[in-house]
């Protein structure tokens, strides 16, 4: 007779709730897209999973990574990737029992004459999840999965500024100065908000 342990049995019991709330994640099915440069440079300060997966995005969509920053379109430069685990509440024990997960990516993309193809700025996303002491395996199973949906989830919001991704031209102005036109805002902030305990598909 087959024996199932314990841990065992709530991870599974875990993962056929997902499936039966329509989670899903983000990221396994990114559709072609056409980019304005043919190739790319990808500075980071380390080969994160988010870097790695983004790598993975980029190949799929068929742009060419070089190593030489000076022979590529562009440098898409990750300036920094971290997470933040904050309460948001707590029950009468004192004891938590709702957390808010973080993922924040700083970036900018620029050609070799330094120019902004994608000012400096943010992407954040973050989930809310509940907890138990209970429930502390299948609990610490959905945290990581929800981290890597919106990991995920960033690399797409990567991917489709790239694709808008555009060089800043100069704009000539009646007083003969000149000024710098983009399709984006210097310093933007992207939320995207899942409450509850995962990402239910569409």
């Amino acid at each position: 007779m087959l024996k199932i342990s314990r841990h065992s049995l709530l991870g599974f019991i875990f993962l056929l709730s997902l499936t039966a709330c329509g989670f899903h994640l983000r990221g396994h099915n990114i559709n072609q897209a056409e980019f304005p440069f043919h190739s790319l440079y990808l500075k980071a300060p380390s080969e994160s999973p988010f870097v790695i997966d983004l790598r993975n995005a980029l190949e799929l969509n068929k742009v060419t990574l070089l190593l030489d920053s000076e022979k590529a379109d562009i440098t898409l430069q990750i300036v920094s990737e971290r997470t933040d685990k904050q309460i948001l509440s707590i029950s009468a024990a004192g004891r938590a029992q709702e957390f808010e997960l973080r993922y924040l990516v700083s970036l900018r993309a620029y050609d070799g004459k330094e120019q902004d193809w994608l000012p400096a700025s943010e992407i954040l996303i973050y989930r809310t999840m509940t907890y138990d002491d209970a429930q502390a395996l299948s609990k610490e199973q959905e945290e990581l999965m929800l981290y890597r949906d919106m990991r995920a989830d960033a690399v797409q919001q990567v991917m489709r500024r790239l694709s808008r991704a555009k060089v800043a031209v100069p704009v000539a102005t009646t007083d003969s100065t000149a000024t710098t036109a983009t399709t984006e805002q210097p310093v933007t902030t992207d939320q995207t908000v899942a409450p509850g305990k995962a990402t239910p598909a569409p």
